[in-house]
């Protein structure tokens, strides 16, 4: 819902249904469910499920009921199989979270992790997930049940791409939306402080407006556009981080707000300005083909994106009692897409405005190159003339003798 009515935008990250190649992440992501029966009769240090099979690789829990290399502690962590056979160079990222269940759901101890998994690294998880001595309600009858969800991921390294199942996916947002929107905060607000500092200096903001003013208008045009393949890379190697849960959602956020901007795109044309409705916050950029294009003036969308507000307003419903599952979900979809997008509009903002400083920096250093010749031009001219003058009057001095 959006201000109390149901919006009609798309769900981009409602399915996996794209024009990215390879498998789907809901091909990739699988559940497991182990049960260990009289728990506390097992004296060994280490126990280890049956293996399972997830994205086309087997895994196993393994668990240290007393603690690896620590003490009074459960030790928790999610295994290859058979890693001894991995070929040299296998290497895979997977997502995953572990839960030791509670008879009281609300009380089940959930952690999540991202690892790349590798052969010398071929186990990852907790040493000190919980303490060995649970509380009541984790074992019951002398047993214990683990659940675990994986969800193995095939990284790209030229565009964002998609990572999660849509349900795996829903159960993460919930958790780490607002991990998401400060990381995405952080990022808008260095750019807008790298832009207020540029107009608050104003003899400097008035340099750089006069440059801009002053190349020729095909010129201007061609530095307001950028390919989109390097943006896009460069995207992907910022704040796509190993070993950061959020990186999941943040690169399935892009992934939305990326097809939001190209849809958008698509259906604009011919059409005019889209309907504001649809539209949370300035447009920066759209998409021409291959290419990120300003929609505006550079100058004016400078100016701003150094007053405006870092992130689209949240759509909160007008009456929460009727908020349902379903619609929190839809909600939480939609500002992954806000902010992917958003993201995406600032960073090609920052890029063609980067481009356009080093042009403008060349510009001035150029100036001063020639400002510092033709003082040096004038101060030889000036010493010729001295010298000239000199040397007259020394002429006239011997005549006089």
């Amino acid at each position: 819902m959006a201000n109390g009515t149901t919006s009609t935008s798309p769900l981009y990250g409602d399915t996996d249904d794209d024009d990215d190649c390879g498998i789907k992440p809901a091909n990739l992501y699988g559940k497991y469910t182990w049960k260990i029966d009289r728990f506390s009769q097992l004296n060994k240090r280490e126990i280890r499920s049956n293996a399972f099979e997830v994205g086309g690789y087997k895994w196993y829990i393994l668990i240290y009921p007393q603690g690896c290399d620590v003490c009074n502690f459960l030790s928790l962590f999610l295994c290859v199989a058979d890693h001894d056979k991995l070929l040299p160079g296998w290497s895979h990222f997977a997502q995953f979270t572990i839960a030791v269940v509670n008879i009281d759901p609300k009380k089940s101890k959930y952690s999540d992790t991202l690892h790349r998994f590798w052969k010398k690294e071929h186990d990852w998880g907790w040493k000190k997930f919980m303490e060995s001595k649970m509380v009541d309600g984790f074992i019951q009858a002398d047993t214990i049940i683990f659940k675990v969800q994986v969800q193995v991921i095939r990284e790209r390294v030229d565009r964002p791409f998609r990572c999660l199942d849509r349900q795996y996916r829903r159960e993460l947002v919930r958790v780490y939306l607002t991990n998401v929107e400060q990381i995405c905060r952080r990022y808008v607000e260095q750019i807008k402080g790298r832009l207020r500092k540029l107009i608050k200096d104003k003899a400097r903001w008035s340099s750089f407006c006069n440059f801009w003013s002053g190349i020729g208008i095909n010129s201007r045009r061609r530095m307001s556009r950028e390919k989109s393949d390097s943006i896009l890379k460069t995207i992907v190697k910022q704040f796509f981080i190993d070993k950061e849960v959020t990186s999941t959602l943040v690169m399935d956020s892009l992934h939305s707000g990326l097809k939001a901007l190209e849809d958008e795109t698509k259906n604009n044309k011919g059409k005019g300005k889209c309907d504001v409705e649809e539209v949370a916050i300035t447009p920066v950029v759209q998409m021409e083909g291959d290419t990120f294009v300003l929609v505006d003036d550079v100058l004016l969308l400078l100016e701003r994106a150094a007053i405006e507000q870092p992130l689209p307003p949240k759509h909160v419903p007008q009456n929460a009692t009727e908020d349902v599952f379903g619609e929190s979900c839809e909600r939480d979809e939609r500002r992954l897409t806000e902010l992917g997008r958003r993201l995406i509009e600032i960073f090609v903002l920052a890029n063609i405005f980067s481009k356009i400083e080093g042009a403008y920096e060349e510009a001035q250093s150029l100036k001063r190159q020639e400002e510092l010749i033709r003082e040096e031009e004038a101060w030889m001219a000036e010493s010729e003339q001295k010298a000239k003058r000199a040397s007259e009057k020394e002429k006239k001095s011997k005549k006089k003798h």
